[in-house]
């Protein structure tokens, strides 16, 4: 199998190395367009694959072309790669936004599929979640299912409205993490800890409740029970979460990404 990745940023790059080290793919059969001369030349230290700066022949040697490159790009990628397409060349898109009708349309390409991955990919511990045009096979469509579970978790959608909901979710998640731990760490340096102290604490608790929560077959719920006794400081702390209403800002925040999300697609 020979894979074609255009865009060398963070996450073209993520799957590259996640291709090899799953041993999915080799160096002699990956390939890497990147337009930036000072990317495609950082790209080509890293020993990773083929690296090209503009699009040729080559193109058509790939049995999946990989769209890793920014939205706002997408014009200018699709003419520039279109002359060189084999129109039965599958289509994996990470491109936030940009729908499967848009990627088709362009391209004159049937078999598209659309993913959602988030920044954890990085370091295997991704989730993605993705769906296809009716054109990609079963064999095709689990082939890619592979190549993603490389970089962490995967999961299949049948409607492509559920990749916005999922930029949304798991997407944009890891953002939101950071912004609880954020406002941990701060509270905790206000009362008195030290900034590693105040990070310590609060990378371990998140680390270790996750870990905790994967462990055993318990819901949220069950957990925060056992953590919360009655008219204890957990109990005092949650009571004041409930009174402020923090899980409808955290349902009116995620609810924001999902509207933003349908509003850039409809921009495309």
């Amino acid at each position: 199998m020979k894979i074609l990745i255009i865009g060398g940023g963070n996450m073209g790059k993520t799957y590259a190395k996640s291709f090899l080290n799953a041993h999915i793919v080799t160096k002699e059969n990956l390939l890497i367009l990147e337009r930036s001369d000072e990317k495609a030349e950082a790209l080509s230290k890293l020993d990773i694959g083929t690296v090209h700066g503009t699009p040729g022949d080559y193109i058509k040697e790939a049995d999946l072309i990989v769209l890793a490159v920014k939205p706002q790009d997408v014009n200018l990628l699709f003419d520039s790669i279109e002359p060189y397409i084999d129109k039965q060349q599958v289509f994996l898109s990470i491109m936030a936004g940009i729908s499967i009708e848009s990627i088709s349309n362009y391209l004159g390409a049937p078999k598209i599929i659309r993913a959602m991955p988030n920044l954890p990919a990085q370091i295997g511990k991704g989730m993605t979640v993705f769906t296809s045009s009716p054109d990609v096979t079963r064999i095709e469509l689990v082939t890619v299912q592979n190549l993603v579970n490389a970089t962490g978790k995967s999961l299949y959608v049948n409607e492509e409205s559920a990749i916005d909901a999922a930029t949304a979710v798991s997407g944009s998640g890891p953002a939101y993490v950071f912004y609880f731990m954020k406002a941990m760490i701060d509270t905790a340096r206000k009362m008195g800890f030290k900034q590693s102290e105040a990070e310590l604490m609060c990378f371990q608790t998140f680390s270790g409740a996750v870990d905790l929560f994967n462990k055993h077959n318990f819901s949220c719920e069950e957990w925060i029970k056992m953590v919360a006794s009655r008219g204890g400081t957990t109990e005092a702390a949650l009571s004041t979460f409930d009174e402020t209403r923090v899980s409808n800002d955290i349902e009116q925040g995620m609810e924001a990404a999902l509207n933003r999300a349908i509003e850039l697609r409809s921009m495309a």
